[in-house]
């Protein structure tokens, strides 16, 4: 670190707070007043291109593409409910505190008009690349009717109570001052806000109320050198300039200054445990402070980090990031060489148009009465001294072309591709004339898709810390309204809700397709609830899951009822193995039926043969051969039943019994 001998806090800061604003003033202040100007469609004298130029038009179209891109931008954040989210992100099965806080950080933010602080934060993040506010706690006496009761008699009066409430600061980009190595709030030496020249009756309420130091004379900055110059707009008079700066600064600098700590009046709200400076080393060099500085030189408050969490109270998002940079492009800044290329041709066509409407006109002095000057304007009577043609010519300038026209109309087309301008009926207006889900969703989503890195940046840098560090402080200042048990939770933005919402649609319709008496039908219930953005989710969660589970006589009656099923089950099971043994018994007898048929065949074949002899007339041979053809026959008949009885074998070929015989 380099040598600070003889340097104290006041110069050490101012000295970091005027390179950073040199660095702003070489690289963006100019443009940024000129992307003001026009969006303001305020005319400039340097914008004349030649001397006989007499229009002062500026196009409304970048005005029209930046209202546009605010209005969808807004309508994404803001036309879907609330504008934010807080869930406990560790899945407690009593997650009362999380709702507490989410539920009256709601009023909180609604009574201090956070809202219309973050509309003026986007409007700035469109017009100049980045959108910047300040996280200011206040201290407020609160006051709430009350009645009281006094011998049966009732009174109304007013109870009073102190309290801390925070408070969201749009900074202008032009007062804003931020390390130019920084990418983030956060990761730079420090920031803070210069040039914001605040009237001087409320520094000395601060100095009476015991936040800024009161040994310091409060002088205006208007009868100073350094009342700078401010733009398109006039500061008024009696304002003094105060520089707020928050970020890193040497240890030793820090430790030299009196800080008039027990004095303020945050310091009785504060929890009895602070961090040693979060996410600072103790022995480092450098330590979080918060600095405040009247007209550059006198210090009006000087400490270290207060808030439990060590986070700096600014929170700012760029419109479109730029690469390794914190400062982002705005809408003017995508279709500025068009909107100047626009301007040209209207300025131009109307300096055409008046000259065609009224020419200049050649006059021949000797055909003028003396002392006349022949000057024309609609009515007037001009005497010449012989025919008026000869005396008088008007320059014949031709018409203005038609060319023109489709030339500004092209230019028009291309700034609305430049800017991704959409007209100006705008998403509300689609959403409107289509009330259906699916036109609504329809829209939002091609919102979405146009600033897909607008809504990002601004979710992640900006919504989501905004909330956490609003919600820190409430924790840290005000307690008894915010009765947190644990700090851990989880914030979500519109756009989420917007995701949710889609997944909503989709379990409804899948819902659509189910039974009520699916298992899966209480289950998809219980998940469009969880995604649902409503104040009393977590109950009526709870009365679903309660819903479900099933009571003592439920029970019994559901195990009887699958006890009678599988009586009923064993039964069937009995009757089924009756005809089975039924059926292999009628097999068997088929089986010896088919057996016992060809054996009937031999019989009847023996009886043939033993038969078919003549009476009276048989000859003993014979007899004898057809004897030994019935012992063959016998004996293949005892081989067969043997066979059967080993198993089945190949079929042979049966000879007839006429070939024995």
């Amino acid at each position: 670190m380099k040598e600070l001998q003889g340097e104290d806090l006041a110069t050490w800061v101012m000295t970091h707070m005027n390179e950073w604003g040199d660095f702003y003033e070489s690289n963006f202040k100019q443009r940024h007043q000129e992307y003001e100007r026009i969006w303001r469609g305020q005319w400039k004298n340097s914008d004349k291109t030649r001397e006989s130029e007499r229009s002062k038009v500026v196009a409304p179209h970048t005005s029209q593409a930046v209202e546009s891109a605010v209005a969808e931008v807004e309508e994404a954040i803001y036309g879907r409910g609330q504008l934010f989210d807080v869930e406990d992100n560790l899945g407690d099965a009593e997650a009362r505190d999380v709702m507490v806080l989410r539920e009256q950080l709601l009023i909180d933010m609604k009574r201090r008009k956070v809202r219309k602080a973050i509309s003026e934060v986007v409007l700035n993040g469109a017009i100049y690349g980045n959108g910047v506010a300040e996280i200011v706690l206040t201290s407020i006496t609160e006051r709430v009717p009350a009645s009281q009761g006094a011998e049966g008699q009732v009174e109304v009066g007013i109870t009073s109570k102190d309290r801390i409430v925070c408070d969201v600061m749009p900074i202008h980009p032009a007062d804003f001052r931020i390390d130019p190595a920084a990418t983030s709030i956060d990761d730079g030496l420090g920031c803070g806000s210069d040039n914001s020249f605040v009237p001087v009756h409320q520094v000395q309420i601060l100095q009476d109320q015991g936040i800024y130091r009161d040994d310091v004379h409060v002088e205006a900055a208007s009868s100073r050198e350094d009342a700078k110059d401010q733009g398109l707009v006039r500061r008024p008079e009696n304002t003094a300039r105060v520089t707020k700066y928050f970020g890193l600064v040497p240890r030793e600098l820090l430790d030299k200054e009196t800080i008039q700590g027990d004095e303020d009046p945050l310091k009785e709200f504060e929890t009895e445990e602070q961090p040693e400076n979060a996410g600072v080393p103790a022995d480092s060099e450098y330590v979080e402070a918060i600095v405040v500085i009247l007209n550059g030189e006198y210090i009006l408050k000087a400490e270290p980090n207060p808030y439990m969490m060590g986070d700096r109270p600014i929170v700012g998002f760029a419109w479109d990031t730029l690469p390794t940079m914190w400062h982002g492009r705005g809408v003017p800044e995508k279709g500025y060489g068009i909107q100047k290329a626009l301007d040209s041709e209207l300025r131009a066509r109307s300096d055409a148009l008046a000259l065609t409407a009224h020419p200049m006109m050649g006059v021949d002095g000797t055909k003028m009465p003396r002392g006349m000057h022949p000057k024309v304007t609609p009515g007037r009577t001009v005497i010449t001294n012989g025919n008026p043609k000869d005396a008088l010519m008007p320059f014949n300038f031709g018409q203005v072309s038609q060319i023109s026209f489709a030339q500004a109309e092209a230019l028009g087309q291309m700034l609305q591709m430049a800017t991704g301008a959409v007209d100006t009926t705008g998403v509300a207006g689609s959403i409107n004339d289509n009330g259906t889900a699916a036109g609504t969703s329809m829209s939002l989503g091609a919102v979405i898709k146009r600033h897909k890195r607008t809504l990002t940046n601004f979710q992640d840098d900006f919504l989501i810390p905004l909330v956490e560090r609003t919600a820190y402080r409430y924790m840290q200042y005000d307690p008894d309204n915010y009765p947190a048990s644990d700090f851990k939770f989880n914030v979500s933005s519109s756009l989420g809700t917007m995701a949710r919402e889609y997944e909503v649609s989709q379990l409804i319709q899948l819902l659509q397709t189910m039974s009520p008496d699916s298992p899966a039908y209480a289950v998809l219930i219980e998940s469009i609830v969880q995604n649902m953005n409503v104040a009393n989710r977590e109950e009526v969660v709870a009365l679903l899951k309660q819903s479900r589970e099933v009571s003592p006589e439920d029970q019994q009656a559901a195990q009887a009822a699958q006890q009678v099923a599988v009586d009923v089950q064993q039964g069937q099971a009995d009757a089924l193995q009756g005809q089975a043994a039924e059926s292999q018994a009628r097999a068997k007898k088929y089986d010896a039926e088919s057996i016992a048929i060809p054996f009937k065949i031999q019989n009847d074949r023996i009886m043939a043969i033993s038969n078919n002899l003549s009476d009276g007339d048989q000859d003993e041979t014979n007899f004898k051969r057809r004897v030994e053809v019935v012992k063959l026959l016998q004996t293949d008949r005892k081989q067969d039943i043997e066979e059967d009885k080993a198993g089945p074998k190949a079929p042979t070929q049966e000879l007839p019994a006429t070939a024995l015989i």
